[in-house]
């Protein structure tokens, strides 16, 4: 890709999309977006017109994040950005939609995609993402179960482990950068932790507890993201903590662990640590390894392989990670952080740089180009 080229054609496109009804920022964002792209897809197969080819790339996207982000608002419109500790008021609508809509006559994981495309407001590719299915392949399998429901009488809810899964996936999109949609979340955990008595309902509301906790530290005040170990841990929300401690040792108490549970105990640990290198990593491993005969996920075992990495070493970390696929998510930027901490600052920085092409939002894609600058400039 000529760098002369793109310092002509970025404010070219950028200016199209101004022109067009997008804000400043929202154009800048999505052609950083599109020259992402770019610099997969033209390596192999340079567009003839590429400023006609970013153009048409980055209003796709712009329209994407515009359509997202207004469902997002019009859901949220009536909620407090913070969720509030304490028992929960009678179930609400919202909350009664997802059962709704995880019908008896869908699958687990169509009733899953329909209600977050539905209810949840997110993006066909962002369901495709947390499923690591393409985007193709979620589009057929949301229609499929808008066809199956839509002769059916919506007069059989569906079951809660359905609803928690919708659940968990929203607090996670929000998680990532959306706090309102996190908090929504969370509200409505705790509405069906008042109407279910059930260890895996606390174990998903402590989790997301123990993770909102943090969510002060996790960025700068210009929206840099900082790494769990450089978290300024003054910040975190010790009534938060407390109170998803508290949720969490009863639910284990009754001794019905389920992969909520299991993920909320790691995340319970994290807390417990005054600094990053008083974690207790080994405790980690061991309920990533409860978790992996809870559920065998590939993302699961990604996330073992950096508690590994911490607790015997980078090189024991390395070899966890060589068994798996490395086309997961966020595959070569384990792999670039396990390479630092070997001591191999070239092969860290040509990962953290792949790394950033494959991020999945802006905020992360910056973070790790910084990583790989501050090796090239060591």
């Amino acid at each position: 890709m000529n760098d002369e080229l793109l310092r002509e054609l970025v404010p070219a496109v950028i200016g199209i999309l101004v022109r067009r009804g997008a804000d400043f920022a929202s154009a800048e964002d999505a052609v950083q977006e599109a020259l992402i792209r770019a610099l997969d897809a033209w390596r192999e197969d340079p567009p003839r017109d590429p400023k006609a080819w970013l153009i048409a790339a980055a209003w796709r996207r712009f329209l994407d994040a515009t359509r997202s982000e207004s469902s997002r608002r019009g859901r949220e419109v009536a909620i407090d950005a913070e969720p509030r500790p304490g028992p929960a008021s009678a179930v609400d609508d919202s909350l009664q939609l997802y059962f709704l809509c995880a019908h008896p006559s869908l699958t687990p994981s169509s009733a899953v995609a329909l209600t977050l495309r539905a209810v949840g407001g997110l993006t066909t590719k962002q369901i495709a993402q947390a499923y690591l299915v393409p985007e193709a392949t979620m589009a057929q399998r949301i229609s499929r179960a808008k066809k199956t429901v839509s002769g059916v009488r919506f007069d059989a809810p569906g079951d809660v482990a359905t609803v928690l899964r919708v659940l968990y996936l929203v607090f996670n999109e929000g998680y990532s950068g959306e706090l309102d949609v996190a908090a929504e979340a969370i509200r409505l955990t705790r509405q069906l932790a008042a109407g279910f008595d059930h260890p895996e309902v606390a174990g998903l509301l402590a989790l997301m507890l123990l993770h909102h906790a943090r969510r002060a530290a996790r960025t700068t005040p210009d929206g840099s993201l900082v790494p769990l170990a450089e978290q300024d841990r003054g910040a975190w929300d010790t009534r938060l903590i407390a109170e998803g401690v508290d949720i969490l040792q009863a639910a284990l108490a009754r001794d019905q662990l389920g992969e909520y549970q299991a993920q909320a105990a790691i995340a319970a640990l994290h807390a417990d640590a005054l600094a990053a290198e008083e974690t207790d990593w080994v405790q980690i491993v061991e309920w990533y390894d409860e978790l992996l005969a809870l559920t065998d996920s590939p993302i699961v075992r990604l996330n073992r392989a950096v508690a590994v990495g911490e607790a015997d070493g980078p090189r024991a970390g390395l070899k966890a990670l060589a068994e798996l696929d490395d086309k997961l998510p966020r595959h070569h930027a384990v792999a670039a952080y396990l390479h630092e901490r070997d001591g191999d600052l070239a092969t860290a920085a040509r990962l953290y740089r792949e790394a950033a092409e494959k991020a999945p939002n802006l905020a992360e894609r910056e973070h790790l180009i910084r990583q790989a600058a501050r090796l090239n400039n060591s």
